[in-house]
């Protein structure tokens, strides 16, 4: 049996080594492509293992340089880690199916360099999510933003090249600016960056000061794509969809969002949140941005321009739980990591491959075309249903425990906002398969099937039932994180 070392090794290893491979196979597409694929399942093989030790009580570390008494660049799992590295492995599986047939389907250029960042892209977050220290996490939060400019200037169009440098400047200005120097501030308040259960300023930091610490990691965390720092996301959906799915389900956003539950969970510790008032502000500042991009998207007629928008809302309910800080709401904002990863990598397999398929960029252009594409407005439909938090669908188990943590606290007016905003996701996720399925279409139009797909998205559609109906091992990994915070 591989120990904890081999284990982490085991997952870390294919997509950082696969770019070596793909690039030697660049000249046959079918060993070049399969590369992707196979080292996904070897990943998810090690994650599966590692998740499983955590629930049984088995440590994971990795050292892989000591720097000072307490300092190391190493890797530890925490059971956080485990959901967010679970979430990136799993999807991998279908994100390197899905992009094959995207990429070879719409003809795209310089798919060699494409599959090259998209597994460098993969490493950076698993990295991400088992970093042992704020350290640690500040190096491959910023590796992952180098590794996905490429991918969000694939094109190279004009609209690329401005979207992917506003994409680097937002992102790596915040993190220079705001989440450095909160990390430096740390350091010299503590004497340690470790990730540590119940955190690590509770009688270590000024309760005063705690608010700017808290404002400083959270806007320099520039991918949780808070407002007004979320400009980049909507100007990324210029890249090809398979990327689009990668920063909205897979690795970017979700880095962000899982970056700031660790500070949250294993720096701050929720007590000390609760205790200082820090959380008050981002409580606000999460829920106007959510209320806010529900409004967006309604007036958004690019179907991945709506979802884009509808991602800074649902990145935003996670921020809310972690802000709330109780115990209902904390695993609201971790199961949610996992269920809109789900979600919305369904949605955009099949944005792609309406795209891919029919040529239709445009909510108003789907009008009719639900009965040639009936798998994929279905699996859109259990997406949607399933962000929004309707039961049979994973999405609801969230939204129902971060309703039972903002009553805990008795935040009335962030009940009902958040009911609001549920109307709102209901009209614009709902709207294009309404359109599908219930509206004529004045013109016909030829449809080109592509399996590979059409088949990811099937498969993350259902998913999301199966998420609901098995809920117990993520809730169970969850509980302890509550119970150590």
């Amino acid at each position: 049996m591989l120990d904890s070392m081999n284990l982490i090794t085991l997952a870390l290893t294919p997509p950082l080594i696969a770019p070596f491979f793909i690039y030697l196979f660049r000249n046959n597409e079918n060993l070049r492509d399969a590369v992707g694929v196979i080292g996904a399942f070897i990943s998810f093989y090690a994650t599966i293992n590692i998740t499983s030790g955590i629930l049984n009580g088995t440590e994971y570390n990795l050292i892989l340089l000591n720097i000072f008494n307490d300092l190391s660049l190493s890797f530890r799992v925490t059971p956080l880690g485990a959901v967010f590295g679970l979430l990136c492995s799993g999807l991998w599986i279908l994100a390197a199916i899905y992009s094959i047939g995207y990429m070879r389907g719409n003809n795209e250029k310089k798919q060699t360099r494409f599959y090259v960042f998209y597994s460098l892209s993969i490493f950076g977050a698993l990295c991400v999510a088992w970093s042992s220290n704020l350290l640690v996490l500040f190096i491959f939060y910023e590796f992952l933003t180098f590794a996905t400019y490429p991918l969000v200037a694939h094109k190279e169009t004009d609209e690329s090249i401005k979207a992917s440098r506003l994409y680097l400047g937002i992102l790596v200005g915040s993190s220079l600016m705001l989440f450095l120097p909160a990390i430096i501030w740390v350091w010299y308040s503590v004497g340690t960056l470790n990730f540590t259960d119940g955190g690590i300023l509770q009688n270590n930091f000024n309760p005063n000061h705690a608010s700017v610490l808290l404002f400083l990691f959270v806007f320099g965390i520039g991918k949780a794509a808070l407002m007004p720092l979320h400009w980049w996301l909507p100007a990324a959906m210029v890249a090809p969809t398979p990327v689009s799915a990668l920063l909205h389900a897979v690795a970017v956003v979700k880095a962000g969002v899982f970056s700031i539950l660790m500070i949250i969970c294993y720096i701050f510790g929720t007590e000390f949140i609760n205790s200082s008032g820090s959380g008050i502000f981002l409580i606000w500042a999460s829920t106007i941005t959510l209320f806010l991009s529900s409004i967006i998207a309604i007036r958004q007629d690019n179907l991945k321009a709506r979802l884009a928008y509808s991602t800074v809302s649902q990145l935003s309910y996670i921020i809310l739980g972690g802000a709330i800080a109780t115990n209902y709401s904390v695993i609201a904002s971790v199961s949610n990591i996992m269920m809109h990863g789900v979600g919305k990598i369904t949605l955009f397999f099949c944005a792609g491959a309406i795209y891919v398929s029919a040529k239709i960029t445009k909510i108003s252009d789907l009008n009719g075309i639900g009965y040639k594409m009936p798998l994929t407005f279905i699996a859109f439909s259990f997406g949607a249903l399933s962000i929004i938090g309707i039961p049979p669908f994973g999405g609801s188990w969230s939204k129902f425990y971060l309703l039972l943590g903002a009553a805990q606290l008795e935040l009335t007016i962030i009940i009902l906002i958040l009911a609001i905003s549920t109307l709102l996701n209901t009209y614009y996720l709902l709207d294009p398969v309404f359109r599908a399925f219930f509206m004529e279409r004045s013109n016909d139009i030829k449809i080109s099937h592509h399996p590979l797909t059409v088949m990811p998205a099937v498969c993350s559609a259902l998913l999301v039932i199966l998420l609901f109906f098995c809920v117990e091992p993520l809730l169970n990994l969850i509980y302890l994180i509550v119970g150590k915070i």
